[in-house]
Parts: C-alpha cells; sequence; structure tokens
C-alpha cells in the first residue's frame, strides 16, 4: 500500500464549504458548527441543498442529484481550500457513482473530511484520486459541537498538523507489538458494503486499519469481520486500531468478538483508540504513512497529516 498525496494545510481566512452527502442536518446545529469554524479563523459557506429533506426517504438531506451536485459544486470550486462533511448517517454511497471523478482530480487536492457513512467518500477518494482524507469530527456533529478535544484536534490537524504528528488516545493493546504500515479504515459496516465496487481498495494489505462502528449488534459486527476475513481483505494486514463501539453491544461481548476475528492476523491490535462514533474524538489522516505501538496506544506520522 502506497502513501497517498497530501494536500495543502489550511491557513487563516481558507474558505471551507460544508455538505451534506448522507443523513439530513438540523439547523442549529449546522450554525453551531458554522461558528466554531469562524471561530477558528475560517471562512464556512453552505452548499445550496444542505438543508435539504428527502421527500420520500427521510433518511437522506435531499436527492440523490442534488447531494452529488453539491459535493461536487463545493470540490470543483477554486475558492473553496477544504469540503467538510456536515454529519453521516446513510447516503454517500448512493453519491458516489454520480460524481464527476476526472473534474474532482483536475481540481487539484484539498481536504476532505468526516466520518461514519462518508467512509465511503474515504474509499473512494484513495481509490479514484490518490488523496489523504481526514476521518475525523462533522461540522453537524453533536461532538465537534459540544467536546473541547475533538474540536482542538481537528483545528490542530487542519492548520498546524506538524503539532499532531503523534496520536495518542489513552487506549490500550488487545494484542502488543508494533507496525509500519499506511492508515486507512472507517465505519466497518461501510468497509464491508464496498466489497466489490470500483470505488474501493481491493486490499487492506501493508495498512494500518482503523475499524469503528455504532448502533451494531454484535453478531452484526462479526458478519462484516467475517466477510472482509473471508474475502481476504485483510491478508497483509499491518496493524489495527479499533475506536468506538457506541450504542453497540456491552463492549466484554464487542472485545471478545474483536480479539477472536481479529487475533488471527498475527499483528498488534489497540483498542478504544478514540476515534470515531465517541465523545472527543480524534482526527486520522487516511493514505498517511505511520508506526503503530500498541502498547503505548500511539500512532506517529511519518509526515504531517497535511503539507
Amino acid at each position: 500500500m502506497k502513501e497517498l498525496v497530501r494536500p495543502p494545510r489550511l491557513a487563516p481566512g481558507a474558505r471551507v464549504a460544508v455538505v451534506a452527502p448522507s443523513g439530513p442536518v438540523p439547523e442549529e446545529r449546522l450554525q453551531a458548527g458554522l461558528d466554531v469554524l469562524r471561530g477558528w479563523d475560517l471562512d464556512p459557506v453552505v452548499a445550496p441543498h444542505v438543508l435539504d429533506r428527502h421527500g420520500e426517504f427521510p433518511y437522506l438531506a435531499g436527492t440523490d442529484a442534488d447531494r452529488a451536485a453539491d459535493f461536487q459544486g463545493a470540490w470543483c470550486d477554486p475558492a473553496v481550500d477544504a469540503v467538510l462533511c456536515a454529519r453521516g448517517g446513510y447516503g454517500a454511497q448512493r453519491i458516489v457513482d454520480l460524481l464527476d471523478w476526472d473534474a474532482l482530480r483536475a481540481a487539484g487536492p484539498k481536504v476532505l473530511v468526516g466520518f461514519s457513512d462518508v467512509t465511503a467518500l474515504h474509499e473512494a477518494f484513495a481509490v479514484r484520486l490518490g488523496l489523504v482524507t481526514l476521518h475525523g469530527p462533522m461540522a453537524a456533529g453533536v461532538d465537534f459541537l459540544k467536546n473541547a478535544r475533538a474540536q482542538e484536534h481537528l483545528r490542530a490537524t487542519l492548520l498546524a498538523p506538524e503539532t499532531v504528528r503523534v496520536i495518542s488516545s489513552g487506549g490500550r493493546a488487545l494484542l502488543p507489538g508494533r507496525a509500519r504500515g499506511v492508515l486507512l479504515g472507517g465505519c466497518l459496516c461501510l468497509l464491508a458494503a464496498e466489497r466489490g465496487t470500483p470505488h474501493a481498495r481491493a486490499s487492506a494489505d501493508g495498512g494500518l486499519l482503523c475499524l469503528e462502528d455504532v448502533g451494531e449488534e454484535t453478531y452484526r459486527l462479526d458478519r462484516y469481520l467475517t466477510q472482509l476475513l473471508r474475502a481476504g481483505w485483510l491478508d497483509g494486514v499491518r496493524g489495527v486500531l479499533l475506536g468506538s463501539w457506541e450504542r453497540c453491544d456491552p463492549y466484554d461481548r464487542v472485545r471478545a468478538l474483536l480479539a477472536e476475528r481479529l487475533g488471527g492476523l498475527g499483528v498488534p491490535v489497540v483498542e478504544e483508540f478514540g476515534f470515531g462514533h465517541c465523545e472527543g474524538a480524534l482526527t486520522i489522516p487516511f493514505g498517511v504513512a505511520a508506526e503503530l505501538d500498541a502498547e503505548a496506544a500511539t500512532v506517529t506520522l511519518d509526515e504531517p497529516a497535511l503539507r
């Protein structure tokens, strides 16, 4: 697995576009998120359909065509330096095939931030554009609005990435050891759902794989991991970082499953690393080479997330 191209860091006054590729966005949370971004001396702009609601499917923020047009318009705007997703939920998968990837590539490297359902876009950006993306808090997310650690880690990654070369979570080793590789991953159910699509990696070979999920029963997590194992997608993975499992079954049960399904890989695994659907979620740059120290529960980036 190769390192990907790092987009430029943001500077004070940078314009950041907020889009809604997935679920509907509460207006009050959007406005609060914009205020946070303005407090960082950034210039946030809102895509036209961010507050839309799909007429038939209420879990979508407007139609697929409008969500895709918002995303593409934001990315291809030469005045925009970064695209921040407002929230996850579901729907990003439905727009991936509607995007003009040649136009996105021609627009040049920019910053993409999001997590959860945005995993589908992280995968597509890696495969189609070869770009580093940021798995981090979203502009209208509750954690982003209320948690100082989540805000500060994302702010530092965007504006002063050299200050967060070492990502430390307070987690612990599920399986000990050190490993080097390229960071990738996201929401477990989305990674399993992406298998066989043209916009996803064929393998996690050579990677430090980040996994998390929300609201899933243990048997479903088992099914996703088993699918990845049976497909050979985990062959050659160098190490695993486990984030949050919010609103899943009791963690002891989830932990036992993770140890059983991942133990056969023979690689270091660190748990409770503090990214994903949790309070104070850390920002993880996908596509950057790094070293995992499971006992210390740290990831040390070879280079800053952004150049």
